[in-house]
C-alpha cells in the first residue's frame, strides 16, 4: 500500500510505516532507525487525519536510544508531542521483537515519561502481549500538574458549566484526571471531556478519565485524551484509573480496565509502587508514504 502527499515534511524519499493499535487505540508507526522523519508534529497532523491520511490516533517514532534498547517519540493528530503512551509502547514492544530489531523477550524504552521496561509475551515467534512496567504514579499536584494547594488531588471539586464534578488526579507521566460517574455508557463525554481537557486548573491540559465501578475487580472506562478526542482505549489512563480507584477505597490493587476496545489488566504493586500493565498488542498493515507525489 502507498500513500501519496506529504513531500514538503517527510523529504525526497518514500517513507515505510506500520500502522498498529493497542485496544482499538491506533498509531502510525515510523522506524527511525531506519528512515528519516521530517518535521514529525506536521506529519502527525496530515497522516492521522482519518479522512484525507492513512488515518490513526497519531504518530510514534521508534529511534535509537543511549540510556535504553530503544526510544519512542509519540505526537497526537494536533500535532502535540505526548509524554508516554501505554497502548503504543506496547505496540513499539511488538515491533522491535517482531521485525528482527531485538531478541529480548525483556525490552527497555526510553520516553519522555522515563524508562520503561515491557516483559514480552512471545506466542509462535510473535508478540502475543505485553506486560509493562509503567512505573510509580505521581500524586502531587504541582508535578501532575494540577494547580492546588492540597497534598494530594483526591475526589476534589471541579466545576464545568455550573456543576461539580469529584475528580482525582494522577500522573503516569502524563496528566489525568479520573471522575466516578454511575453511568459512563450514556456520559456525555464529548462536553465534559473537552471541557475537563482544557479547564484552568490543568496547565498542561489533561486526559479526562470517566469511569463506572462494576465491582471490585471490574472498572468501566471511557477517556478523552488530550489533543485527539474520546479514543477506543489508553494505557496510561487505565492505569490511572486503577490508582484513583485504589485512593478512592473503590477496587482491590489489581483489577481488570473495561475499556470501549478491549480489557487491560492493571496492578499497582504494593511493595515497589510500580503499576503494572498488560495487554495486546496488534499490527494492521505496513505500507510506503510515497512522497514524490504531493496530490493532498
Amino acid at each position: 500500500m502507498k500513500h501519496a502527499g506529504f513531500i514538503n515534511v517527510l523529504g525526497d524519499d518514500e517513507v515505510k510505516f506500520t500502522k498498529m493499535h493497542g485496544l482499538g487505540n491506533d498509531y502510525i508507526y515510523v522506524d527511525c532507525l531506519k528512515e528519516e522523519l521530517k518535521n514529525p508534529s506536521e506529519v502527525s497532523i496530515k497522516l492521522s487525519n482519518r479522512n484525507f491520511g492513512i488515518g490513526s490516533d497519531g504518530l510514534v517514532l521508534i529511534l535509537p536510544s543511549e540510556t535504553a534498547d530503544f526510544k519512542m517519540r509519540m505526537f497526537n493528530p494536533d500535532g502535540s508531542e505526548s509524554e508516554m503512551c501505554g497502548n503504543a509502547i506496547r505496540c513499539v514492544g511488538k515491533y522491535v521483537y517482531d521485525n528482527k530489531l531485538t531478541i529480548k523477550e525483556t525490552v527497555t524504552i526510553e520516553t519522555l515519561a522515563g524508562m520503561k521496561i515491557l516483559q514480552l509475551v512471545i506466542d509462535n515467534e510473535k508478540v502475543l502481549k505485553v506486560r509493562v512496567d509503567m512505573g510509580e504514579p505521581i500524586l502531587e499536584p504541582r508535578n501532575i500538574p494540577i494547580i492546588s494547594e492540597k497534598e494530594r488531588f483526591i475526589s476534589e471539586d471541579v466545576i464545568i458549566e455550573g456543576k461539580s464534578y469529584k475528580v482525582t488526579g494522577v500522573s503516569m507521566g502524563n496528566p489525568h484526571a479520573i471522575t466516578f460517574v454511575e453511568d459512563v455508557d450514556n456520559f456525555p463525554l464529548s462536553i465534559i471531556g473537552f471541557d475537563m481537557e482544557n479547564h484552568k486548573i490543568f496547565p498542561n491540559k489533561v486526559n479526562a478519565e470517566f469511569v463506572t465501578v462494576i465491582d471490585r475487580k471490574n472498572l468501566k472506562m471511557r477517556v478523552w485524551e488530550r489533543g485527539t478526542g474520546e479514543t477506543l482505549a489508553c494505557g496510561t489512563g487505565a492505569c490511572a484509573v486503577l490508582v484513583a480507584s485504589v485512593l478512592n477505597s473503590l477496587s482491590d490493587r489489581i483489577a481488570t480496565i473495561k475499556l470501549l476496545g478491549g480489557d487491560l489488566l492493571i496492578e499497582w504493586n504494593e511493595e515497589d509502587n510500580h503499576v503494572y500493565m498488560t495487554g495486546s498488542a496488534v499490527t494492521v498493515f505496513k505500507g510506503e508514504i510515497d512522497t514524490t507525489n504531493n496530490n493532498l
